[in-house]
C-alpha cells in the first residue's frame, strides 16, 4: 500500500506537527465519567462540528485563520469543551484527508495541525473519528477507497469484512496517531462512525473482532509512542437497535471489552427526530438514556454523540424555529445529563447553516456552570428516573444518584402550549420530591433554572434510613435542576 506520512506539495510544505501540553483526559478510576489526568474532573460539553461548515471552513489552505478563532473563543467562552469532528468531509469531493488512496493530502495535514494547536490554547478537546461513513456512502464512486478510483474496496456494503480495507483504515488512524496523538486535545477516538450493518452484508458477526482489531492497533501505537492511551468508542445510529431487534448489537456497542465508553446516536424515530413539542424528545432520552445504562455491565460513562431533529432538517427541508429549537435543545441536554449519562450530549445542529444558536450556547454555558454543583470524581450514579417520587403527578422526573449525591430534573408535563414549547408564564408549582438510595444524613440542595442559572437560595434536607431524602422544591413555571450532595 502507498502511504505518505508527509507529503510537499505545489507550493506548500508541511513543518512539523505542534508540540503539545494540554493534559490528557481518561475515565475516571472510581465513577463513569471522565477526568484530566490530574484527577480533575471533565464534562464533555460540545456539538457535533465540521471542517468544511461555515466556522472551520477558513482553516483550509489557511484562507481564514481569525474566524476559526474567533469561533473557537466563543466556544470556550460558553463553557464548551468537545467538538466532534470526522476527519474528512466525505460530501464533496476537496476535503478527503487521503487523495489518491494511501496519499495524505497537504491542506488537510496543515488544517489539522492548525485545529489542534488552535484547541490546545483554548483548552478545547476533540473527539474524532477517521471516517464520514454517511456520506461515504453515498458518495461512495467519488471516495479513494473505491476501486473504481484505485483504491481498495469494490463496495461499501463489505468494508467492515474486507482486509485490504482494514489495512488501509489502520494506516490512517497509524497517521493521525502519530501526527496528533500526542495532544491532550485529542478527547477520545470514536474508532468507527455509526458502525452498521449494512457495512458487513447485514449482519454483525464481525463487529467483535472489527472493534478489538482497530482497538488493539490504536492503543498499541500510543502506547509505544507517548506511553499512554486516548479513550476509545464506536458508535452506532441508535434507532437501529429498535429496527432491527433480531441483530445482536448490544454487546459490541455497550459491553466490548476494549471500549473505555460506550455511545450511540439519540435519534428516536417521531419524537426526536421530527419534534413537534419539546415534552416528549426530552422524555424519549430519558428512556433511552436509562435503557443504555442498563446494558452496561461494567462502570464506563456512556454519552449520546449525536441527536437533533435530522428527519426535519434532511428530508422534510425543515429548519425548527429559534426559540422552539433552543427549547428542544436545552430539553435534550437536560434529560441526558441528568438520566446519568456523561455531559449534555452533541447535538448535529441540523439547522441552515449548520451552527447552534446563540440560546443553545447559553445553554451549554449554563450546564457547565451547574456540572460544578457536583462531584464527578466519585460519583457513582445509577439511573433513578423511574425511582424518584414526584408530587404533582404530572412533573416529569430526570434522575441519578449513589449514596452521597443526587442530580434531578423536573419538567413540567402541563403547560405545553400550541407551539410545542413550554408556557413559562404558567403559574409556579412546588413539587414534592423523594429522591431514594442516599445514606441518612443533612444534605445541600442547589435548584438551578436551565434557561437563566441559580433561582433560589441554596437549602438543606435530611435524609433518613431506608426513607431516601424528602423535600420540597421552591416553585418553577416550567423546569427546575437540583444538585444534591452530602454535607
Amino acid at each position: 500500500m502507498r502511504t505518505q506520512n508527509l507529503l510537499n506539495g505545489a507550493g506548500f510544505a508541511l513543518g512539523k506537527a505542534p508540540a503539545y501540553q494540554l493534559p490528557w483526559i481518561q475515565v475516571a478510576s472510581n465513577a463513569p465519567y471522565f477526568v484530566t489526568e490530574n484527577g480533575a474532573a471533565w464534562t464533555p460539553i460540545g456539538q457535533n462540528d465540521n471542517i468544511n461548515w461555515l466556522e472551520l471552513k477558513g482553516l483550509f489552505r489557511r484562507r481564514d485563520i481569525a474566524g476559526p478563532a474567533a469561533y473557537l473563543d466563543g466556544l470556550a467562552a460558553s463553557g464548551v469543551t468537545v467538538l466532534r469532528l470526522m476527519l474528512e468531509c466525505a460530501q464533496g469531493r476537496s476535503r478527503f484527508i487521503e487523495r489518491p488512496f494511501g496519499v495524505f493530502v497537504p491542506a488537510m495535514v496543515q488544517l489539522w495541525d492548525d485545529l489542534f494547536d488552535m484547541c490546545e490554547q483554548r483548552g478545547l478537546r476533540i473527539l474524532l473519528t477517521p471516517f464520514d461513513t454517511f456520506w461515504t456512502w453515498l458518495k461512495w464512486r467519488h471516495h479513494p477507497y473505491s476501486m473504481g478510483n484505485g483504491g481498495p474496496l469494490d463496495s461499501p456494503s463489505r468494508i467492515l469484512l474486507c482486509e485490504r480495507s482494514r489495512e488501509a483504515i489502520k494506516a490512517r488512524l497509524t497517521f493521525a496517531v502519530e501526527r496528533w496523538g500526542g495532544s491532550g486535545a485529542l478527547f477520545a477516538w470514536d474508532l468507527w462512525n455509526e458502525i452498521h450493518p449494512a457495512q458487513s452484508k447485514d449482519s454483525v458477526d464481525c463487529w467483535n473482532a472489527f472493534i478489538a482489531d482497530l482497538s488493539a492497533h490504536v492503543r498499541r501505537l500510543e502506547e509505544r509512542l507517548y506511553g499512554r492511551s486516548h479513550p476509545q468508542t464506536v458508535s452506532l445510529f441508535g434507532p437501529e437497535l429498535d429496527w432491527r431487534p433480531h441483530l445482536p448489537m448490544q454487546d459490541p456497542i455497550f459491553r466490548h471489552p476494549d471500549l473505555d465508553f460506550a455511545s450511540i446516536h439519540i435519534y428516536r424515530q417521531g419524537t426526536i427526530d421530527d419534534p413537534r413539542n419539546t415534552l416528549a424528545p426530552a422524555v424519549d432520552m430519558g428512556r433511552i438514556v436509562r435503557s443504555s445504562l442498563a446494558e452496561i455491565t461494567d462502570s464506563r460513562p456512556f454519552l449520546d454523540t449525536e441527536h437533533g431533529p435530522i428527519h426535519a432538517f434532511k428530508d422534510k427541508h425543515k429548519t425548527l424555529p429559534e426559540p422552539f429549537d433552543d427549547e428542544y435543545f436545552r430539553h435534550m441536554q437536560w434529560a441526558h445529563f441528568a438520566s446519568g449519562a456523561a455531559g449534555g450530549g452533541m447535538r448535529w445542529p441540523n439547522r441552515s447553516p449548520h451552527r447552534l444558536t446563540a440560546g443553545m450556547r447559553r445553554a451549554q454555558k449554563l450546564l457547565a456552570d451547574f456540572a460544578g454543583h457536583i462531584d464527578w470524581t466519585g460519583f457513582r450514579r445509577v439511573n433513578l428516573n423511574a425511582e424518584v417520587k414526584v408530587s404533582p403527578s404530572k412533573v416529569k422526573a430526570f434522575a441519578c444518584g449513589d449514596c452521597d449525591q443526587g442530580l434531578v430534573w423536573l419538567l413540567r408535563g402541563d403547560t405545553l402550549t400550541k407551539a410545542g414549547t413550554l408556557n413559562r408564564e404558567a403559574s409556579p408549582v412546588a413539587a414534592k420530591v423523594t429522591v431514594p438510595g442516599l445514606k441518612a444524613g443533612r444534605y445541600r440542595i442547589t435548584p438551578w433554572d436551565t434557561l437563566n442559572g441559580p433561582c433560589a437560595e441554596q437549602f438543606a434536607a435530611s435524609a433518613k434510613d431506608g426513607a431516601g431524602l424528602a423535600f420540597e422544591t421552591p416553585p418553577f413555571a416550567a423546569d427546575l435542576a437540583l444538585a444534591i450532595r452530602a454535607m
